[in-house]
């Protein structure tokens, strides 16, 4: 009996696998450069290949990279390109493939030969008109003869001088892209640029398209440009930002227009500006939930009148629920009130806010109903500061301890603010600068006579991110500092309404410990509350991925009743809680514990809010 062995070649893969790796330059910068214009490295994982196409990819990425290379200088550069040990341009690169067996991946290295980094040669600036340009615009261009020819240099010199120019008022200037003339002998690249400056021109008319419910005398008398203001694009900027700012528009654009004669310019040589308006929505309504263990949880919503006569005012309509099975809380309430804030009044920046408020409260500490009515006038004084003054009047009836009272309030708050952390909304998280408020409130009590006293506190927050050391990249590791100290003059604990007492624990001031748990109680454990208060808070923030985050925080803060801070006794809490970031702010969830309870306190307190508690 005869028999027969056949043997026959494993079948080539179709498509082949691969895996690239590239040797570094010692350049990150240039490193980066070359990695992104590797297509094999692209798309060894999003596209594969067979071995023809493979071949053909490995011939394409030499001219890719070494564009890569001249981009940063090195015109006398070579590219290695290695695939399964052989040369990525070997016209037998498709059966070498081809015979590598099914179930192999294929090697392929890719490396460079530097040689030497060509220089900036001659740098001229061409002007048709023959006009010499400013010093300014010679300084924004920064090219000189010597620097490494890097391209990506080159073409921002361009645009730098394009914007200095600009900025100086030659609106209509223009300059072409560089001319290049590369000197391999010298190892040099001369470079030309083609400017031409143009009139130097102010501001002519300025037109106002698409206002519809809007006064337009509100906006001019707001518009922070003037016709025969010098032209400058940083200053149109930064009208057209304030303008978006004023909260009516869902979208502000400005463009230069052109003349009754269809030219750029005006007759008298002015150049026109036209700002294009879109206007949002007149009513929103929005709704607010939140959760702690010691307040419980609330729920309510707002409707906004966006611009109720014309002028940007807005009036904010709330009924918010409050006191949903909270430790600290022992009933529901109520908060409902009207906001009206009417921008500019009789001066710019400076705001008319006007609020009416009922308010109900079944605390551990006291049972308040109230009607507040306040008035006041807040001032941004510079991009960080502002003030804000106002009066205001309360009528309540506060139940403490089984004792009923009723007090009517007259008080002039006044305070202060810094802000240098750059937020456009005061939900996202801070990551560097500094938030700080001073504020005095004298207030006269009307009961059982007249009682006169004064509210000082003074709070300040920090930001500092950890990018400065190098340790991590913007934004994504924080540290957090806040510190708090409050006294009352003029009165003792007793002689002052509970509700106008100094208390700390909760989320505002020390986590771990519920809502006014923190200073003095009476025999039963409620809380008194008392004249002096201090509290601080660190905080470490950490971003995870695109979208989370974990914070770990310590908070310390005491209450006394003699008027003077950094007395009592001091609590501790810490906690760490947790993020999910959203376009209007992060959602947080705290989960803190006490380190020193007090008698009858709670084990733990879980906090459920959007954004962050400073």
């Amino acid at each position: 009996m005869a028999g027969s062995l056949c043997l026959q070649p494993a079948l080539a893969a179709d498509p082949q696998p691969y895996k690239t790796t590239i040797a570094k330059t010692g350049n990150a910068a240039l490193d980066a450069a070359l990695s992104a214009s590797s297509s094999l490295l692209a798309l060894q994982k999003l596209h594969p290949v067979g071995p023809f196409a493979l071949s053909g990819r490995a011939r394409a990425d030499y001219a890719r990279l070494r564009t890569a290379l001249e981009s940063f200088g090195y015109y006398a550069g070579t590219v290695t390109i290695s695939v399964a040990g052989h040369p990525g341009d070997d016209p037998g690169l498709p059966d070498a493939l081809a015979a590598i067996p099914k179930g192999q991946t294929a090697p392929i290295r890719l490396s460079f030969t530097l040689g030497a980094q060509f220089t900036l040669g001659r740098v001229t600036l061409d002007d048709p008109d023959h006009e010499a340009l400013a010093p300014a615009a010679r300084k924004a261009f920064g090219l000189a003869s010597g620097q490494p020819a890097i391209a990506a240099d080159v073409l921002a010199a361009q645009g730098r001088l394009l914007g200095a120019l600009r900025e100086d008022g030659h609106a209509l200037a223009e300059v072409a892209p560089p001319v290049t003339i590369l000197r391999q002998h010298e190892r040099t690249i001369d470079v030309a640029y083609s400017v031409h400056e143009g009139p130097r021109v102010d501001i002519g008319t300025i037109s106002l398209d698409g206002l519809k419910r809007v006064n337009e005398e509100f906006i001019r008398r707001r518009l922070l440009l003037h016709p025969g203001q010098l032209y400058q694009p940083s200053a149109i900027e930064a009208a057209r930002q304030d303008l978006a700012s004023v909260g009516v528009f869902s979208d502000v654009a400005v463009r230069t227009g052109l003349g009754p004669d269809g030219k750029q310019l005006q007759p008298d040589g002015r150049i026109p500006l036209v700002f294009d308006f879109t206007e949002g929505a007149r009513h929103t309504v929005s709704a607010q939930v939140g959760y702690s263990t010691d307040l419980g949880g609330s729920a309510g919503v707002t409707w906004t009148h966006h611009n109720l006569f014309g002028n940007a005012e807005q009036l904010d309509l709330t009924a918010l629920v409050t006191g949903l099975g909270g430790s600290a809380e022992q009933g529901l309430g109520y908060d409902v009130y009207a906001n009206l804030n009417k921008p500019d009044f009789w001066h710019r920046d400076q705001s008319l806010v006007v609020r009416v408020e009922g308010l109900k409260q079944d605390l551990e500490a006291y049972d308040q109903t109230a009607l507040l009515v306040r008035v006041g006038l807040n001032r941004k004084l510079s991009t960080h500061w502002s003030v804000a003054a106002g009066i205001g009047a309360e009528q309540e009836q506060i139940i403490q301890e089984g004792v009923t009272r009723d007090y009517t309030l007259a008080s002039i708050p006044l305070s202060a603010s810094f802000d240098s952390t750059d937020l456009a909304n005061p939900l996202d998280p801070a990551t560097h600068g500094i938030r700080a408020s001073l504020g005095a409130a004298p207030t006269e009590s009307f009961v059982n006579g007249s009682a006169f006293f004064t509210i000082l506190q003074a709070t300040g927050a920090t930001y500092y991110d950890l990018a400065h050391l190098g340790l991590t990249s913007p934004g994504r590791s924080v540290i957090a500092v806040r510190a708090t100290v409050g006294s009352v003059q003029g009165a003792s604990t007793f002689e002052l309404p509970p509700d106008q007492r100094l208390y700390a624990g909760g989320s505002s001031t020390v986590r771990g410990f519920k809502y006014q748990g923190v200073g003095p109680q009476f025999p039963d454990g409620n809380p008194v509350g008392g004249t002096a208060l201090d509290a601080a808070s660190f905080e470490f923030r950490q971003r995870l991925f695109k979208s989370f985050g974990a914070a770990a925080f310590v908070d310390a803060g005491q209450v006394a009743s003699n008027s003077a801070p950094f007395e009592g006794t001091l609590r501790v809490g810490a906690g760490v809680g947790a993020r999910y970031y959203t376009p209007i702010g992060p959602i947080r969830l705290d989960v803190a514990v006490p380190l020193n309870k007090p008698p009858g306190g709670d084990s733990f307190e879980l906090y459920i809010g959007l954004g962050e508690t400073f």
